[in-house]
């Protein structure tokens, strides 16, 4: 239990100007910045702490934004739904956030900024200062047992060990995230309480996650594993270049972490493994310079020997460079350029980053996320249909959903 400063200044009958139900990224950002605004604000979570999320994220590193974060990284069924939200609190906005308070940002790749720290912790207890200092009250180890729509506000039912406790508030913000990682305390919370009051749902599905391989081809994708390659993954929609990593069950990696929340169940995607160069005039180089060499041998230069191997089942990889035909030559370039995988599913919500999908763009006002069909409630963070790459996006969406919420409380 974790109990940050008592609220005991009632306006009225009620509790606080806000109750904010979720104290992940969104949450604690939404409290803080009301506090701010002179807003008194009551947060609820779930768990024992605030922000397992993020205590959990980048390997406890928490990767908590991304330089290059725009509104063209994220899916959504409104691909303009993010702009209003990112022109009110910008990465720059993050980034002096955070340094305000002593958390200095490290570039490590592609833009993704890390504390200085490296220590995930460092960001939550940014938070749960700045509550206590502000007065606002955080209670954890809670559940939400009911919710009532008021004619002036919310009154949330909630018990705590053998206690139960109303609180009323005129404002009412869920940001309980979305479904991956139930062992964290993911639920389907949000969700189910968007479905009751009749607000429509983006289906959902786990993003950011590992791709499973089936049947016949489960055993060569096994012998692979722990090799990791420098691809190019695409599909018709889009391109990612980063590592991918074999596993006794299929793919994973960064970039196929990123196409998975492309895919779906029964489509096909390529791997180029080797983005950037041609097999093809490589092959003819060395059948210049050392065309007695073995395939194999000019494999082993360009990847893992472990990987090389493997090829045997697609390639003549003994053969002598000199003596590959037509044929093989044009094999050779379609295996590496054009590599097809056909995953048999994911790994699901277990091992999922983020969630697809959630509560429909069309449902909330992008400038302030109200509900538009009843005032005074707000949804934000990975609960609403908005899912970025991987990399910080998703944060620096929660870290500005939460902004634009407290600000229009």
């Amino acid at each position: 239990m974790l109990i940050l400063h008592k609220n005991n200044n009632i306006n009225g009958l009620m509790d606080a100007d806000a109750i904010i139900i979720g104290a992940g990224a969104c949450g604690l950002m939404c409290a803080v910045q009301a506090g701010y605004l002179g807003r008194r604000v009551i947060l609820l979570e779930k768990n024992e702490q605030p922000g397992a999320k993020i205590l959990i994220s980048g390997g406890g590193r928490c990767n908590y934004t991304n330089l290059f974060a725009t509104d063209e990284q994220f899916i959504s069924g409104n691909k303009h739904f993010v702009k209003s939200a990112f022109t009110q609190w910008t990465v720059a906005d993050t980034i002096s956030f955070f340094e305000t308070y002593g958390i200095n940002g490290r570039e490590k790749t592609l833009g993704q900024l890390f504390p200085e720290s490296n220590n995930a912790r460092d960001i939550v207890a940014v938070f749960t200062s700045l509550c206590e200092d502000l007065g606002q009250q955080l209670i954890c180890g809670v559940s939400i047992t009911d919710i009532d729509i008021l004619e002036d506000g919310f009154a949330v039912k909630y018990d705590k060990g053998p206690k139960s406790r109303i609180l009323k508030a005129p404002k009412l913000v869920i940001a309980t995230g979305g479904l991956p990682i139930p062992k964290m305390g993911a639920t389907d919370f949000a969700l189910r309480f968007a479905r009751k009051q009749g607000l429509k749902i983006a289906e959902t599905a786990p993003a950011l996650v590992p791709l499973t391989i089936t049947g016949k081809e489960e055993d060569w994708y096994a012998r692979l594993s722990g090799n990791s390659v420098f691809c190019r993954v695409s599909n018709e929609h889009i391109a990612f270049e980063e590592n991918i990593l074999f596993t006794h069950w299929g793919l994973s990696g960064p970039a196929i972490l990123q196409i998975s929340s492309y895919w779906k169940r029964g489509e096909v995607f390529n791997i180029d493994l080797l983005p950037g160069q041609n097999i093809t005039a490589l092959l003819e180089e060395e059948r210049k310079q050392n065309g007695k060499s073995l395939l194999s041998t000019f494999f082993n230069h360009l990847y893992p020997k472990k990987f090389t191997d493997a090829m045997a089942r697609f390639l003549p990889v003994e053969k002598q460079v000199a003596s590959l035909t037509r044929a093989e030559m044009e094999q050779i370039a379609q295996i590496i350029h054009q590599f097809k995988v056909k995953p048999a599913g994911d790994k699901g919500y277990d091992k999922a980053e983020v969630m697809r999908g959630g509560i429909d763009t069309s449902e909330l006002s992008s400038k302030t996320l109200e509900c538009k069909k009843i005032p005074g409630l707000y949804f934000g963070g990975e609960c609403v249909d908005v899912t970025g790459w991987l990399g910080g996006y998703n944060f620096q969406w929660a870290w500005a959903s939460g902004f634009v919420i407290a600000d229009n409380l």
